[in-house]
């Protein structure tokens, strides 16, 4: 039989803003997250659901950085993509922002099934920052958008199990330090994209594990799943049960009948068959299922309030309408950690396709006819024969590459000499990340910055640490290793590790940032504003001019300032201001800075002007609501629709 599936290299072109440099503060402060609830709330879940939300939940974002350097000036710009196509579907990844398929196109009819973003825009919701919408994105490591959302991943040519190709991904996942892969294969002839996923915990303890495959798709239409109940999140954080279909009166699986952003993670019984679909008016659209290790089934809605509407046009081109996501994930919610064993792995398959079926009509005869439609078109067993006979390929060694990702699981396998089949992690990856750990990991000492740049990422696992407490203690390694005792709660000794490095270092503000943030966490707000003082000043005595510099200066200079105001020092909080590059004072963010720096200091007049001037934070984050607040300091007037990102009822 000739296999006619095809894996191949293209370019696209398409409106892009610049993601820009990374922030190079350390994370110290804990993770804001907005998928927490009350322990109260916990007390009426099921048992084994309230286990796996108190589950290690995530804390702080090391040892990934925070990105937030991206803006809103969109250009077109080339963007690298990988085809892989059958005589029925062609799906489009995007190799460097995370694997994400972009696009799945059922070429017979020539329907697009997914959402599919016209721009590449970034925004705050991944957990580390930079985030964009549209596709199907793999979402691993903890509650919230991967740290890999905007990150590229190795890619290469694989065998598949019926003769032909297989597109691989895989990487590292550094919150939880868990390799994974995803493989995309299309057997000829078929409507339906195999997806095979394994993650894998190669330490010699247990590790929590998340994952979501999250699928956009567009909001004017009607999403199925086979359950009668779903547990209802909204920003107010409250996780609570609700009926489904309808909710409060109204019927919450069609997307625009919400006003506020919401999750609803369905409670699908467990002898049911696991699959969700949104479909349109005429009842056409995009199904997914898969084998039963992949429980979860949700849907999130942005709701037609204002601050769903503004945050639609945010991340998009406004008129090009919105979209909402079905998605799929290991646990009923995405508030939980599933235990993965020392030494195992977790392994499923998925399944995306074209569907058709009756959307309107009494909710358990609709979902009658849908799952036997399903049935009729990718028997459940089909699907499950599918993954027994993928699950052979996936330690196959890949052909040829076709893409690169970082070098942070080839500095983990070189340190633990792990045998990972069917994911290499190969040296030449190592780049100028990771270097300096390699050197400490073969040299026993930690090199300086070349060129007297900004201090790198630290890594923060105990390995790393223990390598950091044994290496030559210079400025320098004190700093790492006090970032990697803060990481894991000695903040005494983390202290006292930046304490030591003050000494005799040529450059104080590391350390300086680092115990000013120590004193925030403590309290003592007017010690770590004067550290805040001395940490900037310090900066512009050594500070370059180059890219890292100005990044730097920036992230250092909005955090001093903010302290400073928290103590009413307004006029050293203006000396900061003024000594920014003005480059930065134009950005949107500091533009919102500047108007609570003109409040503080009681010129009403000239904050409200900044306001009408107007203003986009790029890295607004997802659920702050501070333009709302500091606009109610500045006037009693509603806020303008323009600033409006809300995502719950005004309290």
């Amino acid at each position: 039989m000739e296999i006619v599936t095809t894996i191949r290299r293209e370019v696209l072109t398409l409106p892009a803003a610049l993601l820009g440099p990374d922030n190079p503060l350390p994370p110290l402060r804990p993770l804001d997250e907005t998928h927490r609830i009350e322990d109260r709330d916990k007390r009426d879940l099921p048992r084994d659901m309230a286990r796996q939300i108190g589950y290690e939940p995530l804390h702080g974002l090391l040892p990934v950085r925070v990105r937030d350097g991206y803006d809103r000036r969109r250009e077109p710009r080339a963007l690298d993509a990988l085809v892989i196509e059958n005589d029925r579907l062609r799906a489009t990844v995007l190799p460097a922002l995370g694997g994400r398929i972009s696009s799945l196109v059922h070429t017979p009819t020539g329907r697009e099934l997914l959402y599919r973003n016209p721009v590449f825009q970034p925004a705050n919701f991944a957990l580390n920052g930079a985030w964009f919408s549209g596709g199907v994105e793999w979402n691993i490591g903890a509650t919230g958008h991967t740290t890999l959302s905007c990150s590229p991943v190795h890619a290469a040519r694989v065998p598949a199990p019926d003769g032909g190709e297989m597109l691989r991904l895989w990487e590292w996942e550094r919150l939880r330090d868990l390799p994974f892969q995803v493989d995309l294969w299309l057997p000829d002839g078929s409507d339906f994209l195999y997806v095979g996923v394994r993650v894998r915990n190669p330490h010699e303890k247990p590790v929590p594990t998340y994952w979501w495959s999250n699928i956009a798709v567009p909001e004017e239409c009607r999403v199925l799943a086979p359950a009668e109940e779903a547990y209802h999140f909204g920003y107010e954080r409250r996780l609570r049960r609700v009926p489904v279909p309808e909710y409060d009166g109204v019927d919450r699986t069609y997307p625009p009948n919400s006003t506020y952003a919401a999750d609803y993670f369905y409670d699908v019984p467990g002898h049911r068959r696991r699959w969700i679909a949104a479909l349109d008016a005429d009842g056409h659209g995009l199904v997914q299922t898969s084998t039963d290790v992949l429980r979860g089934r949700k849907l999130f809605v942005w709701g037609g309030g204002p601050g769903g509407r503004s945050w639609q046009q945010w991340l998009t081109e406004p008129g090009t309408g919105g979209y909402c996501e079905i998605q799929a994930g290991l646990a009923r919610t995405q508030l939980e950690h599933v235990r993965l064993d020392a030494e195992s792995e977790v392994s499923w398959l998925e399944a995306y396709g074209p569907f058709e079926s009756r959307p309107e009509g009494e909710w358990n005869g609709v979902l009658t006819e849908a799952e036997n439609r399903l049935e009729a078109l990718l028997p459940r067993a089909e699907v499950d024969a599918a993954y027994a006979a993928w699950a052979p390929y996936a330690d196959t060694e890949p052909g040829e590459r076709l893409a690169t990702g970082s070098g942070w699981g080839a500095l983990e396998v070189l340190r633990a000499g792990w045998k990972l089949p069917g994911t290499p992690f190969d040296e030449d990856t190592v780049d100028e990340e990771q270097r300096p750990w390699l050197h400490l990991l073969r040299a026993g000492s930690f090199p300086e910055p070349p060129g007297g740049l900004p201090p790198g990422g630290t890594l923060v696992a105990r390995h790393w640490r223990d390598m950091l407490e044994t290496a030559p203690a210079t400025p320098l390694t004190e700093y790492h290793l006090g970032v990697a005792q803060w990481h894991a709660g000695d903040r005494a000794q983390a202290v006292r590790s930046w304490e030591r490095g003050l000494r005799h270092a040529p450059a104080a503000w590391p350390a300086l940032r680092c115990l000013a943030v120590a004193d925030q966490e403590d309290r003592h707000l007017e010690r770590a504003a004067e550290r805040y003082t001395d940490a900037f000043d310090d900066l512009c005595r050594v500070r370059g001019g180059d890219i890292p510099w100005t990044a730097v200066t920036a992230a250092l200079g909005r955090e001093a300032i903010e302290a400073l105001l928290a103590v009413g020092r307004t006029g050293d909080a203006r000396s900061v201001w003024q000594r920014l590059d003005p480059a930065t004072r134009a950005r949107g963010r500091f533009r919102l800075v500047e108007a609570g720096l003109l409040l503080a200091e009681g010129r009403v007049e000239r904050a409200r002007a900044v306001f009408d001037a107007g203003f986009e934070v790029a890295d607004l984050r997802e659920g702050d609501e501070v333009i709302g607040l500091l606009w109610a300091g500045v006037t009693g007037e509603p806020l303008p629709e323009h600033y409006d990102f809300r995502m719950r009822p005004t309290p």
